[in-house]
């Protein structure tokens, strides 16, 4: 991490001597969060809760965000690699589905150490990886093998809209390669006798209120391109906050969500 390319940024911030990257973080292990989350998807949380690990900073910078204050590295605590594994173990100990990894992509390589070091005492739990879908194919590719869930965004096709709401023009043709790669990876979706997922691809599209063309496109692709291969999860609850764009500062209204699902029906 002396030249951070983890993320499509490819800033080459020195993080390992301290430098903060795009991300806001340096090589330390920032996390703002480790508990039980009862409200990601019915087939992650279930009954007794997703074991979620949210880190702090983020590669995006998505002016709607709802957790601005993590994503803007503004909280979290410094934890070590081995106290990461010991907090994976402690979740499990709590009855959790999964370990959920939220927002990890800028510390993939002490979460892979610390993943194996988790297995190696005697974590079995499926591992979520929980993104918004701005990645590179390169640190995906790093983790084939330990990641058996993957649940990343897919926010725009609109070039436009990427650069204005996220600050990533690029995001369209960046998250369609690296959803290929999670899908090659994770492969068709697999559930126990509980309903509970334990390997597969979710795709989650949060619809922004004026924005269901795009959706609409998004939906269509992804059905076109991976049909059953994947779930979808459409998203209706965005929350306008303090300083959006003018356009995005309401609800998304019922007829446009409906609008959506009825579309992402008639798709099949």
């Amino acid at each position: 991490m002396s030249g951070c390319t983890l993320c499509p940024r490819m800033c080459e911030a020195d993080r390992e001597n301290g430098k903060t990257g795009f991300c806001g973080e340096t090589g330390e292990i920032r996390a703002a969060r480790a508990a039980l989350h009862m409200w990601e998807e019915p087939c992650i949380s279930g009954k007794e809760g997703s074991g979620t690990v949210f880190f702090t900073g983020c590669t995006l910078r998505c002016v709607f965000c709802q957790n601005h204050e993590i994503a803007g590295s503004k909280v979290g605590k410094v934890i070590s690699e081995e106290r990461l594994a010991e907090i994976f173990l402690e979740l499990q100990g709590k009855g959790a589905n999964n370990i959920n990894l939220v927002t990890p992509t800028h510390f993939v390589p002490q979460i892979i150490r610390a993943l194996q070091s988790a297995k190696k005492q005697g974590m079995y739990l499926p591992v979520v990886y929980n993104t918004g879908g701005y990645e590179r194919v390169e640190t995906l590719k790093m983790l084939d093998g330990l990641v058996d869930i993957y649940l990343p965004d897919f926010k725009y096709l609109n070039t436009d809209h990427a650069k204005k709401y996220s600050m990533a023009e690029d995001y369209p043709e960046v998250a369609k390669a690296a959803l290929a790669e999670m899908v090659r990876q994770a492969g068709k979706p697999v559930f126990d006798e509980r309903g509970m997922m334990k390997r597969g691809v979710i795709v989650r599209h949060l619809l922004l209120p004026g924005c269901l063309a795009d959706g609409k496109r998004v939906v269509k692709y992804l059905h076109e391109t991976y049909g059953n291969r994947i779930y979808m999860s459409l998203m209706s609850q965005y929350t306008p906050i303090p300083g959006v764009p003018e356009e995005l500062n309401r609800r998304v209204r019922q007829a446009e969500y409906r609008a959506a699902c009825a579309y992402m029906a008639d798709c099949g």
